[in-house]
């Protein structure tokens, strides 16, 4: 996560054609009382684009909107590896982590879920790989001058493993048995809309939608009754394409693709997403994978892990678990679409 300069979010009465900057596709008619309003700005190295459904209340607008950034600068002084003080680099820096080391509830909510998701996975989705991503030139450290050697990378990927790190429940902590260096940078965005979406709801919105850096959660339906509609991309480095249209209400979904942040060198291509078992960046035709779930962190974990399992065993895994996803996957002839029986209902075109 990147810290994003922190600012007053910005409030706006949405347009009918701009509920979202990757999914222009909100409603057109709506009842006098309510609108659908835009509260947004940046964070984690990105933006944030927030709707809610309410009636002209600027004074309430004004609130909701320092409240969120109250909460997202919460989560990037939590979980952020780019800020030296926040409570993950702190652990992180700890030349000893065989003592406890006491998290908040939100930090160890998130170390649970990975937990939870890199066994569902097999390994595939791992925090512990941070090491390594930083190796490869993707995290906060600069990008290197060559690509690591084998030695360089099977000593740094030697000290990995998620199986390193205990969790204790009462009270909140965590330990490694061996040092590691945590990166919830696949996960902790998710997160951060989920905690948005708590925030609104304890404020008593009933009807919004959330988007961080293209990952989002719904609730409820706009002002004119329709559920909100979200686009999912062509994966494609150059513009923006729309591959597929679905329907949302009480949701979130999640996308992980190859096609945004990567780098070439001596003529190949390397992906940000790392295979934890290999040490290296993803090689395989899935370009890109979107995993709909109940939360934004759930949904934001699985759809990092499917994309390093690529197509076969992700699509294996979501079937079986009745997860639904939907994946784009590069042909000779171009790109080939697949979903999972429990990702058709939410298509609308």
């Amino acid at each position: 996560m990147t810290f994003g300069m922190f600012r007053p979010a910005r409030v706006a009465l949405a347009s009918a054609f701009a509920v979202l900057a990757f999914a222009a596709l909100a409603g057109c008619s709506f009842q006098p009382e309510e609108k659908i309003w835009e509260i947004s700005g940046p964070v984690f190295g990105t933006g944030y684009h927030i709707n809610v459904v309410l009636t002209d209340d600027q004074e309430r607008l004004e609130t909701l909107a320092n409240g969120i950034d109250q909460v997202l600068e919460g989560v990037d002084a939590s979980m952020s590896t780019w800020r030296d003080d926040s409570e993950l680099s702190r652990f992180n820096q700890r030349t000893d982590q065989s003592e406890w080391f006491p998290v908040s509830a939100g930090l160890f909510e998130v170390l649970e879920k990975a937990r939870e998701i890199s066994t569902l996975t097999d390994g595939a989705f791992d925090v512990t790989i941070g090491p390594v991503v930083n190796l490869w030139g993707f995290g906060p450290q600069a990008r290197p001058d060559q690509i690591p050697t084998e030695e360089s990378l099977a000593k740094v990927l030697a000290t990995t493993g998620f199986d390193k790190l205990e969790l204790r429940e009462e009270p909140p902590a965590v330990r490694a048995t061996q040092p590691q260096y945590v990166d919830l940078s696949a996960i902790a965005k998710g997160y951060g809309v989920d905690a948005v979406a708590r925030f609104l709801e304890s404020e008593g919105v009933q009807a919004y939608l959330v988007e961080i850096g293209g990952e989002v959660r719904v609730s409820g339906r706009k002002p004119d009754g329709s559920t909100w509609r979200l686009a999912i991309e062509q994966p494609v480095s150059e513009g923006r394409e729309v591959n597929r249209v679905v329907a949302l209400e009480s949701r979130a979904m999640a996308t992980s693709g190859d096609y945004r942040n990567y780098y070439e060198s001596e003529g190949r291509r390397y992906s940000h997403t790392i295979d934890p078992a290999s040490g290296e960046p993803i090689a395989h035709k899935l370009a890109s994978v979107t995993v709909i779930a109940d939360d934004c962190m759930t949904a934001d974990a699985l759809a990092t892990g499917f994309n390093v399992m690529g197509y076969e065993r992700a699509n294996a895994l979501a079937v079986r678990e009745n997860i639904p996803a939907y994946f784009i996957v590069r042909t000779d002839e171009g790109f080939e679409a697949h979903q999972t029986p429990a990702f058709s209902s939410y298509v609308t075109q």
